[in-house]
């Protein structure tokens, strides 16, 4: 399949972008370990050898009397009961790289949790007794596919009101733009933590109270681009041939406006990863007892002499941060017509 000039010429500027080339080579590997946090943080292991048969409780529950046990419950696979019985049918355990899920708490700690780092917990525990390192790579998952949704999501609603406004122009870009006008003009914060105290927090409702001010952001950039291309000769002729305007919008106007709004998708997600953090650490994000990088931070302020928390917290953010603004800083050079590739 063969590529235009323009995109394999886009595609040259982003490659001799090396920070942001690299930012999204390391960004990929980083996303894919998290989203393979199950099979790496797991309090469940990954392959039991027993009685002969291979069990895989990473991806299915076995009841305790599988493994010769009195209870019809799941398998507690870190008590060493558990342990005893594979052992004595020759059976053996391979567990996850790291052995403690984002809710596992380590009653084996030696010392009052939060613990500092040591060889079974890589980065300490909390102050409940939870693996850091494992509330991290889930922490990590969570605000990036949260990031993710609402970017593309608020950008599908940003995009489709900026067009109606550019495209048409008159009184319906008047209403709209003053309307929004209005609606960007509310104290975004106090709002958003007022109807996070108002309804259960949950990943679906938080979306979609902070999709209510995020799509605001692209709305400008799209109209702007709409109302430029709109009094174009090719639109123009495509109203002479008597194309709808709906056809017009999708298929002539809008890769245009596509230009401007795709150089600010990646800082709209870094926007959105902020957002849930603020949210997280000030209590009013995901329920209690999930993965958040920003209880996370709210832990590590509460608990000064466990630096590890907070380091640990703000190296994730610093990092998956970093590596987003750098990947969308070589997308805004690659979809520059004055930059060439060096």
């Amino acid at each position: 399949m063969s590529i235009s000039p323009i995109t394999a010429r886009r595609l040259s500027q982003f490659r001799s972008n090396k920070r942001g080339f690299w930012s999204l080579w390391i960004f990929l590997i980083l996303l894919t370990i998290a989203l393979c946090s199950n099979i790496i943080a797991n309090d469940k292991p990954l392959i039991i050898k027993y009685n002969g048969e291979f069990y895989f409780p990473v991806f299915a529950n076995y009841a305790e009397t599988v493994f010769g046990g009195d209870f019809e419950t799941e398998a507690e696979y870190r008590d060493k009961f558990v342990q005893e019985l594979i052992a004595e049918k020759d059976g053996w355990i391979i567990w996850t790289p790291i052995p403690f899920s984002y809710d596992t708490i380590n009653y084996d700690l030696t010392k009052p949790a939060p613990t500092p780092p040591d060889s079974v917990n890589w980065l300490g525990t909390d102050d409940q007794g939870r693996d850091v390192a494992a509330r991290v790579i889930y922490g990590f998952r969570i605000s990036v596919l949260f990031g993710l949704i609402l970017t593309l999501v608020s950008s599908v609603i940003g995009i489709m009101a900026g067009a109606v406004q550019g495209y048409y122009g008159g009184k319906t870009d008047l209403i709209m733009q003053r309307s929004i006008e209005v609606w960007a003009s509310l104290p975004v914060l106090y709002i958003l933590i007022i109807f996070s105290a108002m309804f259960t927090p949950g990943f679906w409702n938080l979306l979609i109270i902070l999709l209510l001010f995020s799509w605001v952001s692209l709305v400008d950039v799209v109209r702007a681009e709409f109302l430029r291309a709109r009094n174009f000769d090719y639109v123009r002729a495509a109203h002479a041939l008597g194309i709808s305007n709906p056809v017009i919008m999708w298929r002539h106007v809008l890769p245009n406006a596509m230009v401007a709004t795709i150089t600010y998708m990646p800082f709209i997600l870094t926007a959105s990863i902020t957002s849930l953090t603020a949210l997280d650490f000030l209590g009013l994000g995901m329920p209690p007892g999930s993965p958040s990088l920003g209880e996370l931070l709210a832990q590590g302020k509460n608990n000064l002499q466990a630096p590890w928390l907070g380091i640990a917290a703000f190296m994730s953010l610093a990092v998956m941060l970093s590596l987003l603004t750098f990947i969308g800083e070589a997308v805004r050079d690659a979809f520059d017509p004055r930059k060439t590739a060096l």
